[in-house]
């Protein structure tokens, strides 16, 4: 089983591609999808043997040599390349990572002033777990009817979306927002490795189906803004651009761009609406 980033990548990597996408026939049906350790070994220049130790976190120092011959043969560009390249580097290093151990997740007085500041806009704190840390009062007035604040413990954005039900009726494009949320978690964990917390959180959430289908290692990085299609008690159905800034290197702050002229409208055609039904 893979216990590192970097090993986690290079299965579902390999796992991903196909004979056709590396110039080579289909064959037979295969038992496992994807190409065979034996097949990236080869067209990496490296021994199928060490590929494996290296898919199951035994050997942790590749050279940079062998990172860029396992990057052409996986066929990774870009963004991806570079990604690899890091989680390579601190492959044999998680545990000594900085900032591998979380910290009290406690806001600054600056940040708290900015969600002040930012009234009446709905804005809130949100941290490594995704877990929602501090918010302001036009956040807490618009999310709590739809269930994000919750009952107990801290709000948590991953946890709302794949475990509580509530989500897949409010979040009208919910599979957009559980995507994004699992990219989010990815890209944490590329950063703090050596997060047991972090670890923990991702680990618990993979136990649930929708989350694990999208836990993708070799898929990088997650939007920093987007859009959420929110069918609200009181305010009906309602599209929340968002926009993620960030606070720290632990913390960001996420603004919802709420037309509160939309907000008001749509809640006024609500309530008379079930004035009506009534």
């Amino acid at each position: 089983m893979a216990t590192n980033g970097f090993a986690e990548f290079l299965i579902a990597r390999r796992a991903e591609l196909r004979p056709g996408d590396v110039g080579m026939p289909e064959g037979r049906r295969r038992r496992t999808p994807g190409l065979r350790r034996e097949e990236v070994a080869v067209r990496a220049g490296v021994s199928a043997d060490y590929l494996a130790r290296l898919e199951q976190g035994r050997d942790t120092n590749p050279s940079v040599a062998v990172v860029d011959a396992l990057a052409d043969a996986l066929l990774l560009r870009g963004k991806q390349r570079h990604h690899f390249s890091l989680l390579a580097l601190a492959s044999g290093n998680e545990s000594q990572c900085p900032g591998s151990e979380s910290a009290e997740e406690q806001i600054a007085e600056t940040i708290q002033s900015i969600l002040h500041a930012l009234q009446p806009t709905p804005a809130f704190v949100v941290g490594r777990r995704l877990n929602v840390l501090g918010w302001n009062t036009a956040w807490a007035d618009f999310a709590a009817p739809i269930g994000l604040l919750g009952t107990e413990g801290q709000p948590n954005l991953a946890w709302y979306t794949f475990v509580d039900p509530t989500a897949r009726t409010m979040l009208r494009n919910w599979s957009e927002a559980a995507d994004l949320f699992a990219a989010a978690l990815l890209r944490a964990k590329s950063r703090w490795p050596g997060d047991d917390s972090l670890l923990e959180t991702i680990d618990a959430l993979r136990k649930y189906p929708a989350f694990a289908e999208r836990w993708k290692p070799h898929q990088v990085g997650a939007p920093a803004s987007g859009m959420l299609h929110i069918d609200h008690p009181e305010h009906g159905q309602v599209a929340v651009p968002f926009e993620t800034l960030e606070a720290d290197r632990d913390q960001s702050i996420v603004v919802w761009l709420v037309d509160q002229a939309q907000v008001q409208t749509q809640g006024l055609r609500l309530v008379r609406s079930t004035a009506v039904n009534e």
